[in-house]
Formats: C-alpha cells, structure tokens, sequence
C-alpha cells in the first residue's frame, strides 16, 4: 500500500471510489472534475490517495486558507478498511499541513456516519459541542446526492 499526494489525474478513479460507497454525499457541482482539479491545484500538497494494488483504495481532499486545515471526502473503500489506510492518510495530511505552518484542522461528519465517527474518536479528535455549524448555498443548484 502507498500513500501519496493526489493528481487531479487521479480524479476518475477517486470519483468511483466515492461512488462505491453506500451513505457517501457528493455534491452536483463542488464534486466535478473542474471544481476538483481546482482544489488540487490549490492544495497540491495536502490532498491524498492511498493505493492497494495499483488501484485506489482510499482518498482525502485536504486543504486550508492559510490558518486552518479540513478535511473533505475522507473514505477507504469497504473491502480495504482496517488496515491502517484510514490513519495513513490523515498522518500524511496532517504532516503536510505542518509544512505549510498549519496548527489546527477540522472536518465535517454526518452524525449517521458510525463508522466515521467511530474512526474520528479513535484517532483522537475532538467533537466540539461549543458551537453551531451553518452554511449558506450561494448556488442553489450544488445539491448533496447520498449513494444508496
């Protein structure tokens, strides 16, 4: 198994694994290999693929704005899964992110996500409950699709 920074040629790939996974949430517009190429070439230090015989096995979109890091898309593909991919990946990111002088990152998890969740907990993160998380939908046409 390698974990190594992502390409945006890695972006086909990357997208059936997201489809691959039942409960995954994919945005109409954010998600498209524009908008995707757009955020590696942003951040193309920090986002991650982890691949298992030559195929990819997991993924992470990382990025920050200069004084925090997130955390998007993190999933490993079912049949691949504790095995250590999962925490690979997040070291990798989070290695990188201290290159670039970051000190704190975040992520969002849909509370039906158990094994997320449970993953999260495992590593050590911090579930905040001091705050409330809003978002405003400028286009209204970039919906969450949940594969089934």
């Amino acid at each position: 198994m390698t974990v190594r920074s992502m390409r945006f040629e890695d972006y086909d790939a990357v997208y059936r694994l997201w489809k691959s996974i039942r409960g995954f949430g994919m945005r109409s517009i954010d998600d498209s290999a524009e908008n995707i190429e757009a955020f590696i070439r942003r951040n193309p230090e920090t986002c991650v693929v982890a691949e298992e015989a030559g195929e990819i096995a997991g993924a992470i979109l990382c990025g920050h704005d200069g004084r925090r890091g997130c955390f998007y898309h993190v999933c490993v593909r079912e049949e691949s899964r504790r095995k250590g991919i999962g925490r690979q990946m997040v070291l990798f990111c989070i290695d990188a992110l201290k290159k670039e002088r970051i000190n704190k990152v975040c992520l969002n998890a849909f509370v039906i996500n158990e094994i997320g969740n449970a993953f999260w907990r495992s590593l050590g993160w911090t579930l905040r409950s001091d705050m409330n998380y809003y978002e405003f939908a400028i286009n209204e046409a970039n919906v969450t699709v949940f594969n089934e």
